[in-house]
């Protein structure tokens, strides 16, 4: 029987490897999609629809969590300002692996990980951090403190990526981490394009 294991899902890019590699050793991802920094909630539920995608692509579960990106607002206020890889991104992960561990404690399953760990954008050291202080707030879970970045993830990422033809995001999420007018122009050309080839396909 394969192990159940709760994967934290950031976005499908990010994510294809990785819940390929479970599969290929013998691991059941139960993917949860709790994302609420991601800025608009049209980037969201584009990055939500291209994980389910993948998800029923590949038979398997995906939970998607509340969009309560106000919220997520308010626990961050005070650290708008802070620069990527600061205080901001350390209590935005732990918001994201406080909800991922307490909804791995309600299924009964022990472990959970996630993607994020994937990203070179991001501090592993931080989401390290905020894993295991999710875990140490929820009885009966451990945080699995893997380098999704190494064992040649990333290029099988990137192969995952032209396959699928999966939304390719420019900035990581919220509306904080995308300042300065050439990279924002980039996101809303990029949901554009998106939306635009989704209504061709319908």
């Amino acid at each position: 029987m394969p192990t159940p294991i709760v994967l934290h899902c950031c976005c499908a890019p990010c994510s294809s490897a990785i819940i390929e590699w479970m599969l290929q050793n013998d691991y059941l991802p139960i993917i949860y999609y709790c994302n609420p920094n991601i800025y608009p909630q049209q980037e969201y539920l584009i990055r939500r629809d291209e994980c389910t995608r993948y998800a029923h692509q590949l038979g398997l579960e995906i939970v998607e969590d509340d969009y309560q990106h106000e919220e997520w607002l308010a626990f961050i206020r005070g650290l708008e300002k802070e620069p990527e890889r600061g205080s901001r991104c350390l209590e935005c992960f732990k918001w994201r692996l406080l909800k991922t561990a307490k909804f791995a404690q309600s299924r009964g399953i022990e472990a959970f990980t996630t993607t994020l760990a994937s990203s070179r954008w991001k501090s592993l050291e931080q989401i390290n951090l905020a894993g295991a202080w999710a875990s140490a707030q929820t009885a009966g879970t451990r945080f699995w403190d893997r380098n999704w970045r190494k064992g040649g993830l990333q290029e099988r990422r990137n192969q995952l990526l032209a396959i699928n033809g999966f939304y390719n995001q420019q900035y990581c999420g919220c509306e904080f981490s995308f300042r300065g007018q050439a990279v924002d122009s980039k996101s809303e050309s990029a949901v554009n394009s998106k939306s635009l080839a989704d209504s061709h396909s319908k």
